[in-house]
């Protein structure tokens, strides 16, 4: 199978991606480049005038600011927003056959839900005890976890809010929900949450629910004599929860059971035609299966909403609208705006404008209806393709999904990212094979093969369906493998801090 060196992604579209370096002079696909244009970049299928639409994905995603002549390099020197409505078409909703491979062997916890992994949650009420829950979990991981073969780790989930802020609205109230998501997560076998004493998010607001009461416990430092005292007095705690998780053990369960969190960074010219077309294919397949799929970042759906309220009703819809309208008010009123995107390594990767880079990061949601829009880290109560409001910075976003319900993390990158996310799985893909061969080990699919091989979207999409049923049965990440997700909590910080 012959690789494409250049990609048209929809036949309206007027200019094509550049899939190696484009030297001028040379000729593709009957167009010659006036200039050297990088791979990932963009070339001129057609001479525009100044005012005229760009068109990728068969969407604007910028007007020429300047006459554009076929065969020119298409990027931030010749490109602008455009005033007004961005889209010109909306892709209809659909969704394929439902895969046959529809189970994976997690674990099922009382309350219905399932987990895909057992970890034991040490969990920071406020920044002041954080500290102190590293040092609980380093402890237990050392001298409790070889007794409990079953229990993946104790992981601790710590943060830098929980006081100076106000005991009330959308700040303290998106800390609390999140904290509850973690609380009540399903791949935590157990919980202990850890306050200081004095601070504004008091223990008192976390209660067990119903199957976790004999495996949650909290207390605060300064009622038990302090640092090393608390470390002493959770280990005494911990250990029965650590003996009774360590009873559960994996079964067969229907794909319904997971929730599969989407989130892409570092994002380059190749991310919006490999990685994220084929992470959608896989969510549409998981839907299908009767799984549950997020899509977030709202900052990064800006120009390109049109696409999932045209797959939503009309109250969905609306809640879409209602939270650009939010975004737009936000970054305001911080002396930002929504068209501060892309960063420079995503312009140096080829992304010109936040249009493009938006249509690329909605192509990470499929094609399935958008059957729900939620709060950020509010619980997810409905399945199949879902939005969940979030900032763009991933670990923030992650965050958000995974107190939401999120069981599985699927990050896509163009330019390198490292994360992980505890207590859920985070799958790596590369959008180009470059990245996957210079950081073998961080990436755990090479999304690259689509131009570089001629891998089709479909086959792709099966690769990370299957990888994604494989991690939650208990295959471990790249990620996992190196250790991350024990600094990646990172709550979204909203308000002022008092």
């Amino acid at each position: 199978m012959s690789a494409p060196t250049i990609m048209v992604l929809d036949p309206t579209d007027t200019v094509a991606v550049v899939l190696s370096d484009m030297d001028a002079g040379e000729t593709r696909d009957g167009i010659t480049a006036l200039e050297a244009i990088p791979r990932g970049h963009k070339v001129a299928r057609k001479a525009m005038k100044a005012g005229d639409p760009v068109l990728k994905y068969g969407q604007v995603m910028a007007v020429a600011s300047v006459d554009i002549p076929e065969g020119a390099h298409v990027h931030v020197q010749n490109c602008a927003l455009p005033e007004g409505s961005h889209g010109i078409s909306a892709a209809q909703a659909r969704l394929p056959e439902a895969p046959a491979r529809n189970t994976f062997q997690g674990f099922a916890r009382p309350d219905g839900r399932v987990g895909t992994r057992n970890y034991i949650g040490v969990i920071a009420s406020v920044n002041c005890s954080t500290t102190v829950c590293d040092a609980i979990a380093a402890e237990a991981n050392r001298t409790l976890l070889p007794k409990y073969p079953n229990v993946d780790g104790f992981a601790p989930i710590v943060h830098d809010q929980g006081c100076g802020m106000a005991n009330q609205g959308e700040g303290f109230d998106a800390l609390v929900r999140t904290l509850k998501g973690y609380r009540d997560h399903p791949n935590f076998g157990g919980v202990l949450i850890i306050g200081l004493g004095c601070e504004v998010n008091q223990l008192t607001l976390y209660k067990p629910t119903e199957w976790t009461k004999e495996r949650f416990k909290t207390f605060n430092i300064q009622e038990v004599g302090g640092s090393r005292s608390a470390v002493k007095r959770a280990l005494e705690l911990l250990e029965p929860i650590a003996a009774m998780a360590n009873e559960d053990t994996r079964s067969e369960q229907p794909v319904s059971k997971l929730t599969l969190g989407m989130q892409c960074g570092g994002s380059d010219g190749f991310s919006g035609i490999t990685a994220n077309p084929a992470l959608g294919v896989a969510s549409d397949m998981l839907v299908a299966a009767g799984g549950t799929s997020i899509l977030s970042e709202t900052p990064e759906i800006y120009g390109a909403e049109h696409l999932l309220i045209a797959r939503a009703d009309e109250a969905t819809g609306h809640k879409i609208e209602d939270m650009i309208t939010w975004w737009r008010d936000y970054a305001s009123k911080n002396g930002a705006s929504l068209d501060n995107n892309p960063s420079p390594g995503n312009k140096k990767g080829g992304l010109t404008t936040i249009l493009e880079k938006s249509l690329g990061a909605v192509a990470k949601g499929g094609l399935a209806p958008l059957s729900g829009a939620f709060a950020y880290s509010e619980k997810i109560d409905t399945q199949g393709f879902v939005y969940m409001d979030s900032p763009g910075y991933d670990p923030v976003a992650a965050t958000g999904q995974v107190a939401s319900g999120a069981n599985l993390i699927a990050f896509t990158t163009g330019r390198g990212s490292c994360f992980g996310a505890k207590p859920a799985p985070s799958i790596k893909l590369s959008s180009n094979s470059q990245l996957a061969r210079s950081m073998p080990e961080d990436i755990d699919i090479d999304c690259g093969g689509v131009v570089e091989e001629g891998v089709s979207l479909t086959e792709m999409g099966q690769r990370i369906y299957d990888l994604l049923l494989d991690v939650a049965s208990g295959k471990k990440t790249m990620s996992e493998e190196f250790g991350y997700g024990d600094n990646e909590f990172v709550p979204w910080k909203i308000g002022a801090v008092l």
